[in-house]
């Protein structure tokens, strides 16, 4: 991917976040976006993501997208799809720091989300189209490989998506 084209994917990220959210992004908070972008990216436009196994009071897999400087997340109850024909439902839930990725360790008892977070899997993925209620996007992890889509499914309610691994083109046998 050039150079314009990463610019013109983080604007469909911001643009697509911001219909979401219902909020418009002045020149002031846009500066602060940029300051939070990470250095040393990748080139190509690849973004980072981690999923986490996390054993809290349910155990569950928190799966991680990097998108405008932070990491957006989404609880998958039944772990993340590694196959093609595997729908997976994903709740949407709160945004966290670009740092927390590389978490592993114990959430302390009495704090929200106690217990044990490992790192699941980890690496990059490129976003091949973004919007309102679609995601699609190619994945490069240990586990999480190939091209994926995220789809909202509004009549369940505005957090809960559907997570799924899409057929690979190049893999025609």
């Amino acid at each position: 991917m050039k150079k314009s084209d990463d610019a013109s994917m983080k604007e469909k990220w911001r643009a697509a976040r911001e219909k979401m959210e219902g909020e418009e992004i002045g020149k002031e908070a846009e500066k602060k976006k940029e300051t939070k972008t990470p250095k040393g990216r990748k080139s190509g436009g690849e973004l980072s993501f981690v999923v986490h196994e996390h054993h809290a009071t349910n155990l569950h897999w928190d799966f991680r997208l990097e998108m405008d400087g932070a990491l957006r997340s989404w609880a998958v109850p039944k772990g993340p799809p590694t196959v093609e024909g595997v729908r997976r439902l994903a709740v949407e839930t709160e945004e966290h720091a670009l740092e927390y990725g590389k978490f592993e360790g114990e959430i302390p008892e009495g704090q929200y989300g106690a217990g044990q977070v490992i790192i699941w899997d980890k690496g990059t993925y490129e976003p091949e189209s973004v919007h309102e209620d679609k995601i699609v996007f190619v994945m490069n992890g240990a586990k999480m490989k190939g091209k994926y889509c995220l789809i909202r499914m509004a009549s369940m309610g505005p957090k809960n998506w559907l997570l799924f691994k899409m057929k690979d083109k190049e893999k025609k046998e």
